[in-house]
């Protein structure tokens, strides 16, 4: 009989042992979980603010390189206006004219390329956004805020403009 008390108390004391054990391991599981939880929540908020400044450096990098395209060509548009004043002097020289007419084609060529466009100017309606009126005038075959004259021509590039065109308006 004492064998058999001791059996039964070694049987307790393992199933006591047993429910100890796997008590121990719920509460371990459930901080395992908690753990991964917060780690996985970790993971993916600096996941999310990677990929924001990923956008963020991409705009801030088309931004930059929008504003030193619009410096340099609104440095290089006077000597377009040059070329297009030294076109429309008389000479007698042909061949001159016609050189010079190819690199003001050229460079025209070169700002297309660029994404630079013409503002609008002679028959169209005053924009303020892309025209600057240098003086107006009274026309009655013009309509009403109609651009008569351009004295300096006006560029774009896309929707932003590098220079706003100088003009006469009518009326």
């Amino acid at each position: 009989m004492l064998e058999k008390e001791k059996n039964e108390e070694v049987l307790e004391k393992e199933e006591n042992t047993e429910i100890e054990n796997k008590e121990e391991n719920t509460a371990n599981e459930s901080g395992i979980k908690a753990e991964l939880e917060e780690t996985t929540d970790r993971l993916k908020r600096l996941m999310a603010e990677f990929d924001n400044f990923k956008k963020r450096s991409a705009k801030e990098r088309e931004s930059l390189y929008s504003s030193i395209l619009s410096d340099i060509v609104s440095n290089m548009l006077p000597v377009v206006d040059n070329l297009e004043n030294a076109v429309n002097v008389e000479t007698q020289d042909a061949n001159y004219k016609q050189g010079v007419e190819l690199v003001l084609k050229q460079f025209k060529d070169v700002l297309t390329s660029l994404g630079v466009k013409e503002i609008e100017d002679v028959g169209t309606t005053f924009n303020p956004e892309y025209h600057e009126a240098v003086s107006s005038v009274q026309d009655e075959s013009l309509g009403e805020k109609e651009i008569k004259e351009v004295y300096r021509k006006g560029y774009k590039i896309g929707d932003r403009v590098i220079r706003h065109a100088m003009v006469v308006v009518a009326n």
